[in-house]
């Protein structure tokens, strides 16, 4: 038996593509065409103040070096709204069956990007951290991780997706360690997990799985002592309530006791709004399927000039744009070839030049972040 991945061999060969890009492949070489082309990705045409973030950059880079085209680019970690988020100049042989990967890198990356922008947006001051790898395939997993981390998240789960990003995953325990060791040894699975786990592991306690969780919690801080750094509750659904107060109820019995150094940290089914909720009670949030399950970015796309001149299908807007932050946070789309407001940046930047990636172009994920959450306070971002 094999998994159904498609692997990174038919991403590059170009068969991880449509079938009509096959077709319009064949075509164009019997008739002998292969025009000069700009092509722009964007999802929409002109601002609607709907910001969304964009991310993939990189692994388009990465199938288009050493294709005989130029591409500027917005880079991961910058927040579009309207007009191209990538345009790419050559001959439409060079790339025309590439179109669907490069849809798709951009697509999803962006979709998970913006949905954890949503979710650090709702808890700026608290930890928040990305579970969800485990509702998705496995073989995207990196992606999800990346796509939160250029969010600004602080951290992530998935220990093969942090071995392909450089970075190191992160988890406590799940239900099934403690239900391993049996109803009322709780305390025998919190101290095994602290006895075999590295020092560089905190100590995090799961406390709800048989009993309330006040004293789960209290029972765990008098198991492990001083070595216990936080508690986690990721109560059941049907068994939550008023979760608000189940937490209040926790940080209080443990002050009471004389342990507020024990954090209290919040998983399970999580969105912004329950951030939002939460986060002046919680010190620490772990966020799945919101993440994860995000809808895709709907980019297209489109050829806007064939051989020089000015070319597009009927609701594009014809030929090569520039688009611009303005000095107030806006997003500007105008032709390439004119002035953009004044005093406006312009967000496209050469990414590849004959098929070389350009030496300044920035990748990391680190700098991503950094320009998402300049961006997002510019921009206002969550709270329009």
């Amino acid at each position: 038996m094999e998994f159904d991945i498609v692997g990174p061999e038919a991403i590059i060969d170009g068969r991880a593509t449509d079938a009509y890009f096959d077709r319009t492949e064949t075509t164009l070489r019997y008739a002998e065409r292969n025009p000069h082309v700009v092509a722009e990705i964007t999802a929409d045409q002109f601002p609607s103040g709907d910001d969304e973030l964009l991310a993939g950059v990189k692994d388009v880079a990465a199938l288009l070096e050493g294709r005989n085209v130029d591409v500027d680019a917005v880079p991961s970690g910058r927040l579009f709204d309207g007009g191209p988020v990538m345009r790419i100049e050559g001959d439409y042989l060079e790339f025309a069956r590439l179109e669907t990967s490069i849809l798709g890198f951009l697509s999803h990356a962006s979709g998970v990007a913006t949905a954890a922008l949503d979710v650090r947006r709702a808890a700026p001051d608290s930890a928040v951290l990305s579970f969800g790898a485990r509702h998705v395939h496995p073989s995207i997993a990196a992606m999800i991780e990346r796509s939160a981390l250029i969010a600004g998240l602080d951290g992530f789960s998935h220990v093969a997706g942090g071995e392909v990003l450089g970075e190191e995953a992160g988890g406590t325990m799940p239900h099934a360690l403690v239900i391993s060791f049996g109803r009322g040894e709780q305390e025998a699975a919190w101290q095994a997990f602290d006895e075999a786990v590295g020092e560089d592991v905190p100590r995090v306690a799961l406390c709800d799985t048989y009993s309330d969780e006040t004293d789960e919690a209290l029972r765990a801080a008098a198991a492990l002592g001083d070595r216990l750094d936080s508690v986690r509750l990721d109560t059941t659904g049907s068994r939550r309530g008023d979760f608000r107060h189940i937490v209040k109820e926790v940080r209080w019995t443990l002050d009471a006791h004389g342990r507020d150094d024990v954090g209290v940290f919040v998983s399970g089914g999580l969105g912004p709004e329950d951030l939002r909720a939460l986060r002046d009670v919680a010190d620490g949030f772990g966020v799945g399927g919101y993440i994860s399950n995000a809808d895709p970015v709907d980019f297209g796309l489109d050829l806007v000039e064939v051989d020089g001149e000015p070319a597009a299908k009927r609701g594009k807007l014809t030929g090569a744009k520039s688009v611009y932050r303005t000095p107030d946070g806006g997003h500007h789309v105008g032709l390439r070839d004119r002035d953009g407001p004044e005093g406006a940046k312009s967000l496209l930047q050469p990414l590849l030049r004959d098929g070389a990636v350009v030496d300044d172009f920035e990748f990391g994920i680190d700098a991503a972040a950094d320009r998402a959450a300049r961006d997002a306070d510019r921009c206002a971002y969550g709270a329009k």
